[in-house]
């Protein structure tokens, strides 16, 4: 498994070299939330089309 500090400089090789600061945090901020997701998924947190459904409906029919 690959440091989070060799993960970031994999990603920066990737992209381009005028890459804006503003545009680098943009992908680190994206690749957290990915990871974040996948790590929920695999401790089961998540929830059903329907349950997403119920949740939203008390916001949505206001």
């Amino acid at each position: 498994m690959s440091t989070a500090k060799e993960e970031v400089r994999e990603m920066l090789d990737r992209l381009p070299d005028d890459v804006s600061y503003e545009d680098i945090q943009y992908h680190i901020y994206v690749r957290q939330k990915v990871e974040r997701g996948l790590k929920d998924v695999e401790e089961g947190r998540v929830f059903s089309q329907e349950e997403v459904e119920r949740r939203m409906s008390k916001w949505l029919d206001e």
